[in-house]
């Protein structure tokens, strides 16, 4: 298999760390979400999440892949979402992203090669030497595009995350299944 824009070293790099991933880190708004917030009459805060990136999400979780929430944003639908998923780690209104990053980290006991970020705007950058891959959906902005060891196909919260669960799932061999006989959810 090969991905747009990388070579076939670039490939086996991608797909040995991919492998490795222990922690999978996702910026909300602009990589979960399409950025845009939305509001109802009472000024409550609406936001539009991607129901593929959904069970991408609990493809990863069951495959054993740590999965957690950082953004600086707030507003309750992202706490919301993520109790839907099953994420534990749900961290919000996160105003320093490294120290937020390295905190967690040192909380589940991983390492920076073993952590992966998705995100999309000038703020994830600063988080690039925390982790072993930065990753950003196709409509990120152009630094971030650039930063990144590899810009998905997609765009946030239009399947970015599902087309990196997927590529996750086929470096470490467990999408060939999937794609054959289907997924039930196991409510464990």
């Amino acid at each position: 298999m090969s991905l747009p824009g990388l070579n076939q070293l670039g490939w086996w790099r991608l797909r040995r760390q991919l492998n490795q991933l222990q922690l999978l880190v996702l910026d909300v708004d602009g990589v979960l979400t399409d950025g845009g917030l939305w509001f109802d009459a009472d000024g409550q805060l609406i936001k539009r999440f991607d129901v593929r990136d959904g069970l991408g999400i609990r493809l990863l979780l069951q495959a054993g892949v740590q999965i957690a929430f950082l953004s600086g944003g707030r507003g309750g639908a992202t706490e919301v979402r993520a109790r839907q998923l099953g994420i534990e780690h749900c961290l919000v209104g996160i105003k320093d992203k490294p120290a937020a990053l390295q905190t967690l980290q040192q909380q589940v006991g991983v390492t920076v090669s073993q952590t992966v970020f998705v995100g999309d705007d000038l703020n994830d950058l600063a988080v690039r030497p925390m982790v072993g891959l930065l990753l950003a959906p196709a409509d990120a902005c152009a630094p971030v595009r650039r930063g990144a060891d590899l810009v998905l196909c997609r765009r946030g919260g239009h399947g970015a995350v599902r087309e990196l669960a997927e590529r996750i799932l086929q470096a470490r061999d467990g999408w060939r299944s999937l794609s054959r006989r289907g997924w039930r959810d196991r409510n464990d």
